[in-house]
């Protein structure tokens, strides 16, 4: 076996390393497993496959970039499967990471070609093939922060498949259009000025392509506030309407502070009659005057009171019998936009499946309690339809072909404070339970 082939094909297949690090950098928060743990298994199938497809390159005298492409499509089915995020997602990450590295492949082939400029692509070099892995390991650490400190708030926050299927479609163009551009016999590259030409265009590409990643930062970043935005605007609604309440129960309070004189009167004219059942219709109608209008205080938070407010009266009107039970520990700021959506996104999707029982059969129970004081649990359950949707990440939404983003939402919320949240069904009742450190 021709020794310096078999090395220059184990360093071209050794790429995949960089390349695998690059996919899970944004992935940090959708990992399956411990990071330890995932690279472990990444090595352990990574490293014999090299070595025993570059043996059997040299062996059957097959290019080694014929194996390396299908090693690719093949590598990603291990990659899904050790990720949680969804596959467009999975799919944007895998593609886009593949598109930028054959970019360092290309300026290996032009460095190639200098070196030996009577040979091909299919004669690649040792020297050629030890310059692409330690490129191709550049670009990956240059990648690393952006990717790790910005772009992976893109990946636990934006589910629109819609853009990650179009980022799919982008890279793909890079990727193929640099597949097909490989320089099979390096003369081609020392006509004129093609090899100058080659080297300013795959830089162009290259610069074109990190441009288009970052404009796709900053676009999505923007929906991502906005949709913030629109969150704590609705929040603030919820708060202005609860003021509003409040301010009508205290003047409802002022009017029958105002008429309890003629009340006592009344009263007092009718026992002198002896008339038991006028006072005791009075009576009545006085509580029901009091009861009028009186605001619900389920907890201290100004902002989930709202939050509990809003939604209690859209399941009232919604025909929903509605069995909730209270109990929140004093929140700071920090943490109570958190947990406001939390509860948001807990109410919202119990009320949605109740509305898709006939009424006058719908329920919706929820209980928070805190336990050894410092944990919350949220026990949530609802009746619905009886139709769900399941991958194997879980509830998939019946609303639309992804996950369930509320449910996603959800178990964010609970992870990022120490907790969990679980979510099932029997029958016609969905149950969720969250528990979390507050």
């Amino acid at each position: 076996m021709d020794m310096e082939k078999w090395l220059s094909a184990l360093l071209v297949l050794l790429v995949l390393l960089p390349s695998g690090a690059s996919c899970y950098y944004v992935m940090k928060n959708q990992m399956k497993y411990t990071l330890r743990k995932t690279a472990a298994l990444f090595m352990a199938v990574l490293l014999p496959y090299a070595f025993l497809c570059s043996a059997l390159s040299v062996l059957l005298r097959i290019d080694v970039n014929i194996i390396l492409l299908p090693s690719l499509i093949l590598f990603f089915f291990p990659y899904r499967c050790t990720v949680t995020a969804s596959l467009p997602k999975c799919l944007a990450v895998y593609v886009g990471v593949c598109a930028v590295h054959t970019f360092p492949a290309q300026f290996a082939y032009a460095f190639d070609a200098f070196l030996h400029p009577a040979s091909g692509a299919a004669d690649f070099s040792v020297e050629a093939a030890f310059f692409r892995l330690v490129l191709s390991c550049l670009v990956a650490a240059a990648f690393a922060q952006p990717a790790c400190g910005l772009f992976f708030r893109i990946i636990d926050c934006l589910d629109t498949p819609k853009i990650w299927y179009s980022t799919v479609i982008l890279s793909s163009v890079f990727l193929f259009f640099n597949i097909a551009a490989v320089p099979q016999s390096y003369s081609t590259l020392h006509t004129g000025r093609m090899f100058s030409l080659f080297l300013l265009l795959e830089g162009c590409l290259f610069a074109i392509l990190t441009a288009i990643y970052v404009l796709l930062y900053l676009g999505t970043s923007v929906i991502l506030e906005h949709a913030e935005l629109k969150e704590h605007t609705q929040l603030l609604e919820m708060q202005a309407r609860q003021y509003r309440t409040l301010q009508e129960h205290m003047r409802q309070t002022a009017r029958l502070r105002h008429d309890f004189r003629h009340s006592v009167r009344l009263l007092s004219s009718l026992a002198e009659k002896g008339d038991i059942g006028s006072i005791q219709t009075h009576l009545a109608t006085y509580e029901v005057s009091l009861a009028e209008n009186a605001p619900s205080n389920y907890c201290a938070s100004a902002a989930l009171n709202a939050l509990f407010s809003h939604y209690h009266e859209i399941a009232v009107s919604a025909g929903i019998d509605t069995d909730w039970h209270i109990e929140l520990p004093e929140l700071t700021p920090a943490n109570e936009l958190d947990i406001v959506s939390l509860f948001g996104n807990l109410i919202e999707n119990a009320i949605d499946g109740c509305l898709t029982v006939p009424e006058g059969r719908r329920y919706f129970c929820l209980t928070t309690e805190i336990r050894h004081k410092s944990s919350l649990y949220i026990v949530s359950t609802n009746n619905f339809d009886g139709r769900v949707r399941k991958g194997k990440d879980g509830y998939r939404s019946t609303k639309h072909g992804g996950n369930g983003i509320g449910l996603a939402a959800i178990a964010a919320a609970a992870e990022k404070y120490g907790g969990s949240a679980q979510a099932s069904n029997s029958g016609t009742e969905f149950y969720v339970d969250v528990v979390l450190k507050i």
